[in-house]
């Protein structure tokens, strides 16, 4: 089990200017930055946080920037066996293999 971490604001001084990039099976699917969120990440913590309480390590899911697969020509689905990794500069990288889902 891998251990929590928290960052503080002096080692992520501005995190509306993070290198986004989502790669699956080794190919870079999208390639984007946090600044070009509808909402910057003061604005999103301030908002969730008026009904929910964030604790450290919470992680916000805030969607996906260009390149989604479903509008790809042809269309680019996940299939059981891909390894899809999302990584975001100062932070780290979120691997996730792709399974079969359970009936």
């Amino acid at each position: 089990m891998s251990k929590r971490r928290s960052w503080s604001r002096d080692e992520i001084p501005n995190p509306n200017a993070l290198k986004i990039r989502t790669v699956l099976n080794g190919q870079v699917m999208q390639d984007w930055n946090t600044s070009d969120m509808i909402f910057d990440v003061p604005t999103l913590i301030e908002f969730l946080s008026g009904s929910t309480t964030l604790l450290p390590g919470s992680v916000i899911l805030t969607g996906t920037p260009h390149g989604v697969g479903m509008a790809q020509k042809p269309p680019h689905w996940l299939k059981p066996g891909d390894t899809l990794s999302i990584d975001i500069e100062n932070i780290g990288t979120l691997n996730n293999p792709v399974i079969n889902e359970l009936p």
